[in-house]
Parts: C-alpha cells; structure tokens; sequence
C-alpha cells in the first residue's frame, strides 16, 4: 500500500451481529453500511481477548495477550511495550488519540502525539474483583446496573461520545491539515453501545415502538449450561434482575438504540473527513474491542467465547483497498491491524513488525484469502475459575478450558452454537487438529498458572482479597472527570 492517513474508529462491546451490514434486519447503522458498501467487510473477524483492557492492550501492541501480561481488567497496559502508536509516532508520524484507551493512566506514555479525554483504569487499579478467580468467587454487585439503567435518556457515556465525536470532527477540520508531510493517523474510540444500556429517546423509542424477538435461546436460561458459563453467570448474575419481558425488551431497545447513536456519532466523524477533503487521502477501518451476549442463552456482557462476545465488526476502506462491497470469510484477529496500521503508514521493517507479531495485514488478507487460517482467544478475567481458549479454523471453533471439558461447534451448519459436538465419536480428527493449532501457539494450562500467579501477586499489592470485595464492583468505568459509583 502506498503511505496514507488513517483514520481508526473504534467503539465499545459491539456484537458484530447488530449492524445492517452483517444482516441485521432490526438494527439501523446506515453510516455503518454505507462505509462496508464503499469498502471490504469481514464476516469472521475475532477478539484476542473478549473484555475490554486486554483487548485494548493487545491492540495496541498486536501482540497475544498472554505475551505482554495484560490479564484482566486490573492489570492494563502502562505504555512499557512498544504500541504501534509509539513506533510511529517515533518515525515522525502524528498519532493523535480521542476517547476511551482503558490502559492504565494518562500519566504512562501511551504513545500518542496528542492523547485526548483518554478513559483510563480507575485509580491506575482496574476492576480488582476480576483479580479473584477462585472457587469463592464474589457476586458482583455492579450487575443490577445492567437491567435497571436500560431505557431512554442520556447517560455519562452518551454524553462522553458526543464530546469524543465533536473533538474528533475538531481535529479533521482544524488540525489534520498541519500534518501533510507524513502519514497521520487519529484513533477515535467511543464508549457505545457498552452498557448502561441508556439510550438517547431518538434512538430509543424507534426499537421500543415495535416488537422484538427475545434474545437466542432466551427460554432456556434456567438450563444448565457448560461449567464455565454457570462460573460467568453466577458472578454477575446479570439475569437475576431482568424481572419482566418489559425489562428485556428495554434493554434490547437500549442496545440497539446505542448502535445507532454509535452509528450516528461515526457518520459525523466520517462527514467531517469528507468535508475537510481528506476523504480520497485517508483509510478508514471501523471495529470494535469485542462483542456483548446480549441475553443470548440468558448471558449478558462479554467474557464467553460464543460469536456474540468473541466476534467483532471489522470493515476497512480508502485508497488502495477495494472498493465494492466486498466481503471476505477469512479467519481475522484485530491483531491483524497492527501490521496494517504500521505498512499503511509505510514504516515496515524488522524494528516495527517482527517475528513475536503474530498478525497478518488485513490488506494482504483481502487478496491472498486463506480460509483454513487459525485465529486465537483467550480469556483470563473476571467471573472465570479458569482460563478460556479459542481457534478458529476453517468452519469449525474449538473453545479449550484448562479445566473444564472443551466446546467444538461447526460454525458452518451451525452459526448459532446450538449444538456442542465435542463429545461425538467423529468429532475426534477436529479436536485434535484444533488442539494441535492451539499448542503451536501456547501451552493452555502453564498460560493459566502464570495467569493466576500474577494475579495474586496483583491482588497481594493492593491489599488483599479482602480489600477488592471491600471497594466492590463499578459495573462500568467512568469516563474522565465522573466519580466512581462502586456498588
């Protein structure tokens, strides 16, 4: 690719299903869909990690998760790893940030040029209950947020958008301008459609006002589900407070309500572009740190490997990628980003992309597609006992467990994850396949343990189990400037 701006849109908890683009035939994203027809939408694109400051962390360093230590949402990433931000910025490009980031402190050098109302950690800790990970698990407190917040209205975080949205069309009319000599690249990252589910009346009432079906398999919430998910949901127990199908319906409502004011927010932004002629110069890539349940099986949040949390949008477009609506079934990883990012920029060498950079170049992606790739997972955060590993291959997805039995689904005659066929006597030759992938790329049960001794060793500083139940649970983070509601 020749070098170009770059322009990252990032929201928060988007589950890949909820835009008009991926067939979505409630939802209306239509900025959304109108950048997927102008450009290359992929249908399989993954997580590394499905919460959001490991995720964030691998991102910006396109790197696994277990190979720079960013467990959970207490330990975040501090700005000591080289980020693609960093090495660009270093060969002079001007790497400008606006919005949410989750690392650890706007005091770390985060490798931006400009570092805009940067969300960050609470205190520099994080969600110190997520460092508790044995068999007395806390309940977490925050989870009634999830139910009782849905509806219409604006919340902090609508507001915290809007301020991201106008900054971000601040800097494309007033600033981009400045930087001609060299490739920029701004990373605009909202906090929507995350929870609490408060969405703007506009958005709101146009889902309300009609019928929507309950979320998958909704009626077999009380089911038994795989060992690791009752770990997840009796944690949160997010469930336990939908008391009625209105309260499920509003929070349907508000979701989906969030991705248009999501989608409202990225066509002001993509507008703007266009309006300071920058459009025909600059690379567009829309994603997301990782999906939301949902209510799916009667799961709500992230943190599972089912499509709805583990999944995510990717959708690029400018200059030098195709522009026709083109959509592409390759296996994709948002660590495929960083060395796109970093070549789009023409900065590729062996001291900006090397050999312990597993990502592939989205761009390489589109024109030599590869449908038997291996895409990785893995989770090691709150509400889990034990860590969760994921491949995807070809069409089926492996989901290993360091202690529990594996899931295996065959995505092609299964996309919704009916049916578990881990146990079926012909299933044997996948599993083996899939756990041969996985081992090439870790060792799952070493991985746990040095997981969980971190961990400990974290919860030791701060002060104890004892003092992580005490603070208690969030729910949410609060952008900059709004005091922590714990619960």
């Amino acid at each position: 690719m020749d070098p170009r701006n770059l322009l990252i849109i990032m929201s928060d908890q988007h589950n890949r299903r909820m835009l008009g683009c991926y067939g979505h035939d409630i939802v209306r994203t239509p900025n959304l869909d109108g950048l997927a027809a102008r450009g290359t939408l992929f249908t399989d694109a993954y997580t590394p990690c499905p919460v959001c400051v490991p995720a964030r962390a691998a991102f910006a360093t396109g790197k696994y998760v277990h190979q720079i230590g960013t467990w959970d949402n207490a330990i975040a990433y501090d700005g000591s790893i080289p980020s693609w931000h960093h090495l660009l910025r270093e060969r002079g490009c001007q790497v400008v940030s606006i919005g949410k980031l989750h690392f650890r402190s706007k005091e770390d050098d985060n490798g931006f040029s400009d570092e805009q109302i940067g969300m960050h950690i609470i205190d520099g800790m994080g969600d110190l209950l997520g460092l508790v990970r044995d068999e007395d698990m806390p309940k977490r407190g925050g989870s009634h947020k999830m139910a009782t917040m849905a509806g219409p209205g604006e919340s902090m975080y609508t507001a915290y958008d809007r301020e991201i949205a106008a900054r971000a069309q601040i800097w494309l009319r007033e600033e981009a301008a400045k930087y001609a000599g060299k490739p920029w690249v701004l990373f605009v990252s909202f906090v929507c459609p995350h929870f609490p589910l408060t969405a703007p009346p506009e958005h709101f009432y146009p889902y309300w006002d009609r019928a929507l079906p309950l979320p998958k398999l909704y009626e077999r919430r009380h089911e038994p589900l795989h060992p690791y998910l009752e770990d997840y949901r009796k944690s949160f127990a997010y469930d336990e407070y939908f008391e009625t199908p209105e309260m499920i319906k509003r929070a349907q409502a508000g979701y989906y309500g969030l991705c248009s004011f999501l989608d409202e927010n990225v066509g002001k932004v993509l507008r703007a572009l266009a309006d300071a002629g920058l459009a025909d110069n600059t690379r567009v890539v829309y994603t997301s740190d990782h999906g939301d349940n949902l209510g799916a099986r009667g799961l709500w949040g992230k943190s599972t490997m089912y499509e709805e949390a583990v999944g995510v949008p990717l959708i690029v477009a400018g200059p030098g990628l195709p522009a026709t609506g083109k959509q592409m079934s390759t296996p994709t990883s948002l660590l495929d980003l960083y060395p796109f990012i970093i070549e789009g920029a023409g900065e590729a060498s062996p001291e900006t992309i090397s050999a312990d950079h597993p990502g592939t170049s989205i761009e390489r992606l589109i024109y030599a597609p590869d449908s038997n790739r291996a895409v990785f997972s893995e989770y090691h955060g709150m509400g889990s006992k034990t860590a969760a590993y994921m491949i995807r291959k070809g069409p089926y997805k492996l989901v290993h467990y360091a202690d529990y039995a594996p899931q295996l689904f065959d995505l092609a005659s299964d996309p919704e994850e009916l049916n578990d066929i881990a146990r079926q006597a012909n299933a044997k030759p996948v599993l083996d396949e899939l756990t041969a992938e996985l081992l090439r790329i870790c060792d799952p049960n070493a991985i746990d343990q040095q997981a969980k001794a971190a961990q400990k060793r974290r919860l030791e500083h701060v002060g104890g189990k004892a003092f992580a139940i005490g603070r208690g649970d969030l729910g949410f983070s609060p952008p900059p400037g709004v005091k922590p509601d714990f619960a």
